[in-house]
């Protein structure tokens, strides 16, 4: 017998987005769900781009939209309310239509603790630097203050942006990764978009990378940046944002749908993906 399917239309607005994989991400998880599930990319240039397709996503019926680079903070005045993390945050990056209201949330914060605990147990939190204050790294650096980061440095060459995340978190803040700051650093994030298709190259100097530092590159596409080639070379714990992907994904799929995904499955379907050709491709969720 044929299992009648529910309609569910959601999607992505970002700069560049093309080939994104949340797509095909939400889409086989929603099949899973007997959801016809369908996911459309609105590929933005503009804010007055972003303002028109929220306008037409609502006006067609959508459950919800993510939204990802470079529009996560912009969003926030096009919205009727935040939830209480978005707030926190500063920066959106799930909109749910409900009740002829906007709803914002932020499911990056959730989504790099998540990967930080499976991927890095037992990695320390003395002291991390953070590259990027934009709308993906004030959820980093979020997020690293819920996993018991006691000294947080945040890099970023936008003064305002960067010193008003770090006041918000009470962590310093530099202009310039300076390699003599990594010299007492436990841990580096890259919250930056270097390392992207686009945005290609190495944040920092491969040389500063030294003895017993992790690494963690929010970038998930291609897989294998710059950074994370140097780290793993010099022996380094590693890891980059595919995990990271999934999970805040999952957390919006939730969001969206009501239903509760199988994380371990969307993992799993997210590195097929990434196996069958997409490496080369780029996308900064």
């Amino acid at each position: 017998m044929e299992i009648e399917m529910s309609a569910c239309r959601c999607g992505l607005i970002g700069q560049g987005i093309g080939a994104s994989l949340s797509p095909a991400l939400h889409e086989a998880e929603g099949r899973h769900h007997h959801l016809g599930l369908t996911y459309t990319l609105f590929d933005a240039e503009s804010p007055s781009d972003l303002e028109r397709h929220l306008d037409e996503a609502e006006r067609a019926g959508f459950a919800g939209l993510n939204i990802t680079h470079p529009f996560k903070q912009q969003v926030i005045k096009h919205l009727d309310e935040l939830s209480p993390n978005a707030r926190d945050i500063g920066a959106v990056n799930t909109v749910v239509f409900s009740g002829g209201r906007r709803h914002g949330h932020n499911t990056d914060a959730y989504g790099f603790a998540e990967s930080f605990r499976t991927q890095l147990p037992g990695a320390a939190t003395g002291h991390v630097v953070q590259l990027g204050a934009g709308g993906a790294g004030a959820a980093c650096g979020h997020a690293l203050r819920g996993l018991g980061v006691e000294r947080l440095t945040i890099v970023d060459p936008d003064r305002s942006r960067g010193g008003k995340l770090a006041g918000r978190l009470g962590a310093g803040h530099r202009e310039t990764a300076d390699p003599a700051l990594l010299k007492d650093a436990d841990g580096l994030v890259n919250a930056s978009p270097i390392g992207m298709r686009h945005h290609p190259g190495i944040p920092l100097p491969a040389a500063s990378l030294h003895r017993g530092l992790w690494v963690a590159d929010i970038v998930y596409m291609p897989v294998e940046t710059e950074l994370l080639r140097a780290a793993r070379a010099a022996g380094l714990r590693a890891v980059g944002g595919a995990a990271m992907c999934a999970y805040q994904a999952a957390a919006a799929f939730e969001l969206f749908t009501g239903r509760t995904p199988d994380i371990a499955r969307m993992l799993l379907h997210l590195s097929h993906l990434l196996e069958r050709g997409h490496v080369d491709r780029d996308h900064h969720s």
